[in-house]
Formats: C-alpha cells, structure tokens, sequence
C-alpha cells in the first residue's frame, strides 16, 4: 500500500498563491519530502530527501537563504 501525500502549505503562506507545497508525511516511510507549486497541482513533483529539505528549512529559519 503507498501512502497518500499529505499536502500543505506554510501557514506564512499569504502572498496570493506565489507558494509550494510540501507532504512532511512521507519522510518517516520514504526518506523523502515532496514537493510541488501551489499552483499547478497537477504538475511536476520535487522528490527531496528529508535531509535536503531539513537543511534547506533551517537554512531560511537561520536567515541564509533570502527571498527572491
């Protein structure tokens, strides 16, 4: 059985839909975080390894990686 992608969007998430989307829910199963553009939830997936996404996260937390 696979299990579902549990998608969300950060609860800062309030800029008019410029966001992604990511399922936290598959790193304990898959060792991966998917991620997708809010926008087009149809389209393409951006399989992270939950390392990868973890050290991106507290690489924006830690004010290493600016916006765009």
């Amino acid at each position: 059985m696979t299990e579902t992608p549990n998608w969300f969007t950060s609860s800062y998430s309030s800029n008019g839909g410029a966001c992604v989307e990511v399922a936290t829910n598959l790193a304990a199963t898959s060792g991966a975080v998917p991620v997708r553009d809010s926008k087009s939830r149809s389209g393409a997936v951006l399989n992270l390894s939950a390392g990868s996404f973890s050290a991106f996260v507290a690489g924006i937390k830690a004010g290493r990686i600016g916006a765009i």
